[in-house]
């Protein structure tokens, strides 16, 4: 295993949340699994793909001028099919910046993401909801608004991400607008954009823009400093589509941040090898770098990985496998071996609700994407039903777990005076105890991890409490939290002016669903 330089703590902040710390600044060993000559292979295969295969940057003109003026000429039968050498791709994609940070509302709560960091986020893109009093259900906005105000609440998770359900009361033309106004004005954590359609992307961009302000962007994208992120897949197997390259062009050109991850299911979207697919990823992810460099060199940049197994009986994804598993070890190599920031999925479970599959499955995602090193980890919590559906629960019992990744991964083994407790043993006799020693009364609030969800007591004081599983703690946790929640303080002329645009876009555009 690789040993990273460390990076200096940042002070524990204190806020209405009362998170630890804004992300995860990383002590921990890198679990790399491949050695020297493996990993040479792999980058033979993405260089290959890169020169030989190509990857097709499909119905977007604007796109292949820019490749054009970089001396590319498309081929294939499209006329979209770039190939490059590979050594030009990784020089662009070395213009990218290896850790970044993404501003939040709050200052307190800006996140770096590369390096030696970890940033939590939870679930993405779900159209339903499940929760005990509610079943499954479509999602709406009453529901979408809920979970962004659990998400800033909850201390493990540093990011509210964007589309934490689908709010399908709203026409999906405008409901971008209703997502993102939600994130700046219910929570104070750093969010992503939209970039299903370009002006949705434009939209997202420039709602952040009236948050910071435009000459606060420009002088903050100059520093390394971004203030929103867009999150994108690209269409595999090795095909960029328009909704990909026009979000990079929105994001990128304005110095914001891109996270690119192509969605493979082996077998499927890729090849049924591991390495192949892996390999695969690389390579989609690399070339849309690249194209972001381009379009404005350091521009900063994200290399997703989201790769599955999947049932080749009947097609199903499948989660917490040892093949996705290992795909999060090696992409973790390939990525800083690029240099680039990594985005890995989180608590991934193919079960439809919060039982022992979903937490097996989950467990083995997770703490592979946390050994991995992703630097920004979406779907941290949340995710059911292979991503269809969020749950309530779900989302509060992951979260519970991020804790212990957090003390993990942000501590390791600490060897210094305090931890080798030598005052203690002369306090403690032969066959005695260390309940009471001073040592164990200076750090005992600290020295322990305690889940708030778990319960560890005797079974008599738990059928007295009424005998309640996970899933009715987890219930009733987040609906105590929302009733504690209260909105985190903004500038009213700011809040007014968002509203306002909100409002004339909403003006502007049909009524869409879908």
């Amino acid at each position: 295993m690789a040993r990273r330089s460390r990076a200096l703590r940042r002070s524990p902040q204190t806020d209405t949340a009362s998170l630890p710390s804004p992300y995860i600044q990383r002590e921990l060993p890198f679990f790399d699994v491949l050695n020297e000559e493996q990993l040479q292979r792999m980058e033979a295969q993405v260089d290959w793909l890169l020169e030989d295969v190509g990857i097709a940057f499909r119905d977007d003109p604007a796109a292949l001028e820019i490749w054009c003026a970089a001396g590319v000429a498309p081929t294939g039968e499209h006329g979209d099919l770039i190939k490059a050498d590979a050594k030009w791709i990784r020089d662009l994609c070395a213009k990218a910046p290896g850790q970044f940070t993404q501003l939040a509302r709050n200052p307190a709560r800006n996140v770096t993401i590369g390096g030696e960091n970890q940033v939590f986020a939870p679930i993405y893109g779900a159209p339903f909801v499940r929760d005990l009093a509610g079943g499954r259900r479509y999602g709406n906005m009453a529901d979408f608004e809920k979970l962004v105000k659990l998400a800033y609440m909850h201390p493990n998770l540093h990011h509210t991400g964007l589309v934490i359900t689908e709010p399908t009361d709203i026409p999906v033309s405008k409901r971008h607008l209703d997502m993102v106004f939600a994130h700046i004005t219910l929570s104070d954590k750093p969010h992503l954009g939209a970039i299903t359609e370009k002006s949705r992307a434009q939209d997202s961009v420039d709602m952040a823009e009236i948050l910071f302000g435009r000459a606060r962007m420009d002088a903050e994208a100059a520093q390394g400093n971004i203030c929103i992120m867009g999150n994108v897949n690209t269409n595999s197997p090795l095909l960029v589509d328009k909704v990909a390259s026009e979000a990079i062009q929105v994001y990128s050109a304005r110095g914001q941040g891109m996270i690119v991850t192509p969605f493979i299911l082996t077998g499927a979207m890729g090849p049924v090898s591991t390495a192949a697919s892996v390999a695969q990823a690389v390579a989609e992810a690399m070339i849309c770098c690249a194209f972001a460099q381009l379009v404005r060199p350091g521009a900063p940049f994200v290399m997703g990985n989201f790769l599955s197994s999947m049932s080749l009986k009947s097609g199903a994804p499948t989660f917490g496998m040892p093949e996705p598993v290992l795909s999060n070890y090696v992409i973790g190599q390939m990525a800083r071996r690029v240099g680039l920031p990594l985005r890995c999925g989180g608590s991934l479970t193919a079960s439809k609700i919060e039982d022992a599959q979903a937490a097996y499955e989950s467990a083995d995602s997770m703490h592979s994407t946390m050994l991995a090193g992703s630097n920004f980890t979406l779907h941290a919590a949340g995710w059911l039903e292979g991503g269809l559906a969020t749950g309530f629960e779900k989302l509060i019992m992951d979260a519970d777990r991020l804790g212990s990744y957090q003390k993990l991964g942000g501590l390791g083994l600490e060897t210094d005076e305090n931890a080798f407790a030598r005052d203690a043993y002369g306090e403690v006799q032969p066959g005695g105890h260390f309940l009471g020693s001073g040592h164990t009364m200076r750090n005992y609030q600290t020295a322990f991890y305690e889940p708030k969800l778990s319960d560890s007591e005797n079974v008599e004081s738990w059928e007295e409490g009424g005998s309640k599983d996970m899933r009715q703690r987890a219930f009733e946790r987040w609906n105590d939290m929302l009733n504690q929640y209260e909105t985190p303080p903004i500038d009213i002329a700011t809040k007014e002016e968002l509203t306002a645009y909100v409002a004339r876009r909403k003006e502007e555009l049909p009524d869409a669903w879908y």
